[in-house]
Order: structure tokens, then sequence, then C-alpha cells
């Protein structure tokens, strides 16, 4: 199958035969989605399904307090909306675009219709959910286990492994709330990285100078999802 007949770069659609992708590719659209644009809100009835092509969308779980926690990161390997494969339609989570960039767009209603006549897209979209539960156990344990350091290692290395860029737009501050950690934790931690020679940051930007290292850094949750990720 060519890439280039798709209009989107999304590693799910394009997994997709030429005549599965051919039934829905009447209601895809390719939009930009900008920073902090919020798809949808805990409990709103899901719509649209997006499976994003360079940018990244973020499950948010938000406390009554207002404190947010991250439990989902969601690149070109991905899509966003899985209750309505589901059932429920409605999610416990907000969505919201973490780094702009181009999603392709269907109706939900669309999408469940072709899931549902049980051909290659309801096969891949299973193996897709196994990759989401798995992360979302993974990254229980890791919560509780590993230090802000470890995380954070792991969480940039995952950042740019979905946007294949050394460059990250990403404020500690927002960094902060994805993690569920102080901002002033994430600067303690982003400080010691930074001397190590592993990145540089700068306001607003966070630059990957020694992958290798920030590896070794990272606890033994990216390298046990990334293997995860691509045996599935």
């Amino acid at each position: 199958m060519s890439p280039e007949r798709l209009p989107s770069a999304n590693r799910l659609l394009l997994a997709l035969s030429d005549t599965e992708y051919q039934r829905l590719e009447p209601y895809v659209a390719s939009v930009d989605l900008p920073l902090g644009m919020v798809l949808y809100e805990a409990l709103e009835e899901i719509d649209t399904i997006y499976f994003p092509c360079d940018g990244l969308i973020s499950l948010v779980s938000t406390l009554e307090n207002g404190a947010t926690t991250e439990i989902g990161l969601i690149g070109a390997t991905g899509m966003v909306g899985l209750p309505v494969i589901l059932g429920s339609g409605r999610s416990n989570h907000r969505a919201i675009v973490q780094v702009a960039g181009n999603v392709t767009k269907i109706s939900a209603v669309i999408l469940k219709q072709e899931f549902d006549r049980g051909g290659e897209l309801q096969k891949i979209l299973h193996r897709y959910i196994e990759t989401r539960l798995n992360e979302v156990a993974q990254l229980a344990v890791c919560n509780c286990h590993h230090t802000i350091e470890e995380r954070l290692a792991r969480w940039l290395l995952t950042v740019q492994d979905l946007i294949q860029s050394d460059e990250l737009p990403l404020t500690q501050e927002f960094i902060g709330n994805m993690l569920g950690v102080r901002r002033s934790s994430v600067t303690v931690s982003a400080g010691i990285l930074q001397q190590a020679g592993l990145i540089r940051y700068s306001r607003g930007k966070i630059t990957v100078l020694d992958r290798s290292n920030l590896e070794q850094t990272a606890c033994e949750c990216y390298e046990l999802l990334r293997k995860h990720i691509g045996r599935v």
C-alpha cells in the first residue's frame, strides 16, 4: 500500500488495506490543531475521532482541587476517541492538544460502523486497545516506584519518539501538570538532566542533547512500553 495515497501519516490508518480505507475516505478530513485546543471534556459525548499525524494529544485526568495528571499520550501511532469503539461514547478524561500539529478526523458514527463490520479496522484497533491498557498499567507502577527524574527522562523520550524531533516545545509547568508533580520538582529534575548534558532547557523548549544517556537515566518503563508497542 502506498502511503502517498492517504491524506494521513497516522500509522493506524496506514495499516488499512486499500479496500477498507476507501470506505472511510469520503468521510475523513485533514486539519491542523493549535496548541491547547480541547478536543473534548470529561463526560462529553464524543462525536469526532482524531488520528494524530505529527502533533501530540494528551488525555488528562483532573481532580476536584484542579490538579491534573496525564493518563495517555497520543501521537501518530494512536487515536483519540476509544470510548466510542468500546461502546460508551464518553470519556472520563479531557483530551487536549499538547503539541500543535495535523490530524485526520472522522465522524465517530462512521468509524464505529466500519469497526462493527469486523474487518481489518477492528483487528487493528483491538491491538491498539491492548497497547493502551498495557501503558496505563505500566504507568501506574511507574508513578508509584520511580523517581521524578526517571519519570521525566521516560516522558521526554516518549515525546521525542512521537514527534520525531530533538526539540520539544514544552514548558516545565506543563510537564509538571502532565506528570502530576509540582513545577519546582520538574525544575530540579530538569536541572539535573541539564547539568549532566542530557538536555538543554530554554523558556518553552527542551532540546534532547544525549539520547543514549537519557535512555540510561529513564526508568525501565520506557523500554518495556517501547518494546510492547513494537511487538503489537
